[in-house]
């Protein structure tokens, strides 16, 4: 049976990050900015989910005073449709209400409906747009949990 995990990321996982990275995203972030994120921002955490001790995903998010930005989620495209993408968004909220933080909020492609799906399913509502969001000229759907 194959083992799925969630851990917090850390330098070593920068190669296999970026490999999904560069395969989810048409302007993907540099391994500099994710060296940045995981070394130097102390308002970030970010964590991957493992298949079979391999990592699969990421998800990143910032810590703002009272709620909690998520910057980015992607799962590898050989690994998609496994729910794992569910299971990584589901630690990443459990572990910022198990540090007192309830509210969160992110940016999504008005065109990428599965992500809003799996937002949804959490609980996140639509509350606003971002014109013209993204580098492409596409609106951005800002989206709320809150408990």
């Amino acid at each position: 049976m194959k083992k799925v995990n969630v851990r917090k990321m850390d330098l070593k996982d920068i190669d296999s990050v970026i490999e999904i990275e560069n395969k989810s995203f048409k302007v993907p972030w540099s391994k500099k900015s994710f060296e940045r994120e995981v070394k130097e921002n102390m308002l970030a955490k970010y964590f991957v989910v493992e298949y079979d001790e391999k990592v699969v995903g990421y998800g990143g998010m910032w810590f703002i005073i009272d709620e909690i930005h998520i910057t980015n989620i992607a799962v590898h495209p050989d690994f998609r449709g496994m729910n794992l993408g569910s299971f990584l968004l589901k630690s990443m909220i459990e572990y910022a209400e198990s540090i007192g933080i309830y509210k969160m909020t992110l940016e999504v492609r008005k065109s990428n409906i599965v992500a809003q799906n799996l937002y949804k399913k959490f609980g996140f509502k639509e509350c606003g747009v971002r014109p013209k969001y993204y580098e492409n000229n596409e609106d951005a759907i800002i989206m709320w949990r809150e408990l």
